[in-house]
Order: structure tokens, then sequence, then C-alpha cells
């Protein structure tokens, strides 16, 4: 079975990557020349863990392969994902390739799109088209472990009408169902709203811990051991219940937002969800509160902020706490210079010239008033605070994720404030 990925972003390069580790022929295809040209090339345009190596393997064993041909591709494909990172032109496009595909071939929907794109395509279909199945299949992936979500999902969605389409992804993804991942088939609506349904979950479980942190800063309790406590709750889980990171990510607030619209629409209020976005809205004026108690003020201070990406092995900066939080500190009249490992290049095109960028964190720290942890790289961990603190002008660290030990930082001299800790 040759298999078919449209798109070379994020979403089609994972999907075309780790399609072709399954050991099956794959084809990414797309308009985009310069893009296609880079990826064939082993040179994956956004940092993803694992996902270079997974790209060059499978291009070396010649199951991976790109074309900008898009006719010939789809004449030898039986399936294909269509997994452009936007919705823009989707339904024109995918109707388009539809008309292009030979047999009785299957379109995969990856893409993230509203409830009720997919039904409409399918109406379409079943009058021009019969010979095409069409089939919702959102992707649940995290920013920094795609390939890893993609390898060990928690299940496999599916929305369809046809029963040889949904038997034909079963053969696609035999590995994983051999592995005992389930996978849920239903209705096209099912699978779409499942998908920004989840996000505003996870937006939830995040904002409701960050509210916590407050009120463990009053009480004396402490949030990292309050998040283990409830997170090893069978019925809640540890993932993503993990104070002071703010939830963000490409596809999170775009999730949200499409689901308030659908909601309201229906005359449906979402209140718990509103209260959450809310939250996470004012994280980043809290965290710039407990730096300006710490220091007096941040007018004309200088602020070493380590970490800009969203969260820690991805170079997103989409929703980013971190580039919220330096937004946040200059418009104050802090001076912020920032360093993260891979996240530069995207926080560049987010902050202007309103932060100076370093090489490092040591650049990053000479002659700054305090340290600011902004994103939770385990790298972080490893740097040498001893010498950080010759570096600085005054032994602070503010550490919005928790990341570091608060016992050795204090005992090498630091001022150390976490996120709701004693």
């Amino acid at each position: 079975m040759h298999i078919g990925v449209y798109g070379s972003g994020y979403l089609g390069t994972i999907f075309s990557a780790c399609l072709a580790d399954f050991g099956m022929p794959v084809t990414c295809f797309d308009e985009d020349t310069s893009r296609i040209t880079s990826v064939a090339q082993g040179t994956v345009p956004y940092f993803e863990r694992n996902l270079t190596e997974v790209v060059r393997r499978n291009i070396r064993a010649g199951r991976l392969i790109f074309s900008t041909d898009i006719e010939s591709t789809l004449r030898k494909c039986e399936v294909v994902f269509f997994a452009q990172d936007s919705s823009s032109y989707l339904e024109d496009r995918a109707f388009k390739i539809a008309h292009m595909m030979t047999g009785n071939a299957v379109l995969v929907l990856v893409t993230p799109v509203s409830v009720g794109t997919a039904s409409r395509i399918a109406e379409k279909l079943r009058t021009s088209m019969p010979n095409v199945s069409l089939v919702s299949h959102p992707a649940f992936f995290t920013d920094g472990c795609a390939v890893e979500d993609f390898n060990w999902p928690d299940r496999i969605l599916l929305g369809a009408t046809s029963g040889q389409a949904v038997l034909t992804l079963k053969q696609i993804y035999r590995p994983l169902v051999m592995r005992g991942v389930p996978i849920i088939v239903t209705n096209h609506e099912t699978a779409e709203l499942a998908r920004e349904a989840s996000t505003a979950f996870v937006a939830t479980k995040i904002s409701f811990i960050n509210e916590l942190t407050s009120l463990c800063e009053r009480v004396n309790a402490d949030a990292v051991d309050l998040a283990l406590a409830l997170g090893l709750d069978k019925k809640i889980a540890p993932r993503c219940l993990q104070p002071g990171a703010g939830f963000g990510g490409s596809f999170v607030e775009s999730d949200m937002d499409s689901l308030v619209q659908l909601a309201t629409g229906q005359g449906v209020s979402l209140r718990i969800l509103s209260a959450a976005r809310e939250v996470n809205r004012t994280l980043s004026e809290r965290v710039t509160t407990k730096i300006a108690r710490m220091l007096n003020s941040v007018t004309g201070k200088e602020l070493a902020l380590l970490g800009l990406a969203f969260k820690p092995n991805t170079n997103s900066v989409a929703g980013s706490s971190s580039v919220l939080l330096a937004r946040s500190l200059a418009a104050k009249g802090a001076q912020i210079r920032a360093y993260d490992p891979v996240a530069i290049p995207d926080a560049m095109q987010e902050l202007e010239a309103s932060v100076r960028f370093c090489e490092d964190a040591y650049d990053a720290a000479e002659g700054a008033d305090a340290i600011v942890v902004g994103t939770g790289w385990p790298e972080f961990r490893a740097l040498d605070f001893e010498k950080i603190k010759r570096l600085l002008k005054k032994p602070i660290i503010v550490d919005t994720k928790n990341l570091l030990d608060a016992g050795r930082m204090r005992a090498i001299g630091f001022q150390y404030v976490g996120m709701g800790r004693a």
C-alpha cells in the first residue's frame, strides 16, 4: 500500500515520517517547492524531539520521498492523509485532491477543522466521487512529544461511514493495534469535537492547578507536592497538572476559539472554559507581580529570562507563557535578556526589539538583577549555578516552572522563589 501525505508543515512531516517508520512507502507532497526541497534533504524547519532522525532514517531507507507533482503522486496512492497545518481553503483543496485519486481510495482528514467540515466534504464526494471515502482522524499531539505521541497514542480516533475505509486504516495502524492501542470508530462530528474538547479539558486542568498556587502561597502549602498528590489519583493523572505552566501550543487557541464559537452558535455557555482561559491570561501578570515584589520594582531592572518556548523539547512559542511574561515585564520597564536552546528564531518574530537575545544562559545572566526560569528545559538544571551567582548583580531566581531544586539553590546562596511553594 502506497500512502500519500498532503502537507509539508508540522503535521504533514510528522505523519509522513512516522508512517514510513512502519515500513510502508510514503510520499509527502505539497505545492510549496522550497519547503518540500528542504525536508527532502533532511532539514526539518522546526524543532521536534527525534523527528529529524526519523525523517532522515526513512529517506535513507527509500521509504519516504517528497514530491511537488501532485497528480502523479495521487495516481499511485490508495490512501492520502490530508495534513496541512492550516484549514484555509481546506474544503476546496480536499475536493480537488479527491478528484485526482483513482480506484477505491481513502482520504483521511488530519488537519484541525471545525465541527461539520468533514460531513460537508463527504456529502460533496458522495455525489461526484463515490469511490473516495472520507475519514476524520484528529491528531492528539503535544509539541515536543509528537513522535512519541504518534507511536504510543492513548487511542486512535476515526470518524467514518465506510467500514472498508476503517479496515484500511486499521491495516495501516496494525503495529499500534497489535500493541493494544484502542481504536474508536464514530461519526465525523464526534471525531472533530473530540479534539477541541480535549484541548479545552487540558486547559481547564492546567488553569485549576495554577489557581491553587495562589492558595498554596497563602496557607504555606507546596503546589508541587499538591499536584503530585492530585495527579496520582487515577481519576486525574499527573500529566498537565503542573503549577506555573500555562497552556499553549500551535493549535490550542484555535481549538478553543472554535469550540466557543460552536457553543455560542448553539446557545450554550461554556463558563468553565472561559474561566480557564482567563486564569491562563492572568498568569503572566501574577508572575510579573511576584518578580516586582522580589526586586521592589521591575522598572529599569535587567532580567535574565531562561526559556521562550511554550514547553521543553519544541521550538513553538505559540501561546507561550514565557513570551507573554517577557511582554508584561518589558511593558513595566524591565530590560529582558533571553535565552532558549532552540526557540529564539520564532521568539524574535513575536518579541521583535523588546528583548535582547543571548547566546547562552550565562550570557543572559551576566549583570542581570535576577534570573527568571520561563520554560522547564531539563538542561537548565545542569547549569553551573555557582558561576551564575557570580554573574548576577543579585542572587535571585524566580522559577515559574518549579524546575530547580529549591533547597540546593538556597544552599548556594540564592533567594529562590517558585510557584505556589512555601
